[in-house]
């Protein structure tokens, strides 16, 4: 199973509404029985999971597989830095709503630092000042402020998501800096661009899980649902038994080539 939640950058805010509403539909449809306290939808799921794995490993995989033996390491890790760095503008503004002053004075000043000194963000100078980077989207601003995740749904292309973090989806790609830009081809290309520096930086753990002798829909699950919780601190909001013995939630780094 390759992780496909990756394919998230790659919608439109209409498309992924659309999509995300149409899970939405689709999973109250099902009914079968789950072991998962939180994915009552598992055969949906499942089955939407497989059809994400499958045009990821038709158009994504391979597209991804060429960038990383195409372009240098230095090159991609510019790449990845410069659309961290605008993920960073978006965590200032989610954990000032948090009320977390720390972490959103952390987030701004990461943003402003590597926007000025760091090339636009393709050098990560707050890193190198150790200045920690606190990520933060709208569902996890929602679990704050006590919205409960809810069940676990796998959306079509989007992947793997909760019905809170579904919701909150368009706000999120409203905080999106790249849709600042006017230019409709340089923005579909950035976001292109994105989609195939992550799905290219999860290549490695891809390959450890297609060769992991597992339940790969549910080590998936769970440890998006442990990696969620622990960014929001809301651990005890969730079953961790299953996780707890699955991963700490870290993914492998990308090899140095």
């Amino acid at each position: 199973m390759t992780p496909s939640f990756l394919m998230k950058p790659f919608c439109s805010p209409r498309l992924g509404t659309a999509l995300a509403l149409s899970a939405l539909v689709l999973a109250g449809c099902a009914s079968a029985p789950s072991a998962h306290p939180q994915d009552p939808f598992e055969s949906y799921n499942r089955s939407m999971s497989r059809f994400n794995d499958a045009v990821d490993e038709a158009v994504l995989k391979p597209v991804a597989t060429g960038y990383q033996q195409a372009v240098p390491e230095l090159a991609r890790r510019g790449v990845s830095n410069f659309f961290a760095n605008l993920g960073d503008a978006w965590s200032f503004v989610n954990n000032t709503l948090q009320w977390r002053g720390e972490a959103a004075m952390s987030s701004f000043f990461r943003f402003g630092i590597n926007t000025v000194f760091g090339l636009g963000g393709v050098l990560d100078i707050a890193t190198e000042m150790r200045l920690e980077r606190h990520k933060q989207d709208f569902g996890l601003t929602l679990g704050r402020w006590g919205v409960p995740p809810g069940p676990y749904l796998v959306l079509p292309l989007l992947g793997p998501s909760t019905v809170r973090d579904t919701l909150a989806w368009p706000v999120d790609s409203q905080g999106n800096l790249l849709k600042g830009v006017d230019d409709i081809p340089s923005r579909n290309s950035l976001y292109a661009l994105r989609l195939v520096d992550t799905r290219a930086n999860f290549l490695r753990a891809g390959e450890m899980l297609d060769g992991a002798a597992l339940d790969k829909y549910s080590f998936s699950r769970d440890v998006f649902l442990r990696v969620r919780s622990q960014r929001a601190g809301i651990d005890r909001d969730m079953d961790r038994s299953a996780a707890d013995e699955a991963a700490d939630g870290s993914l492998p780094p990308e090899p140095e080539q």
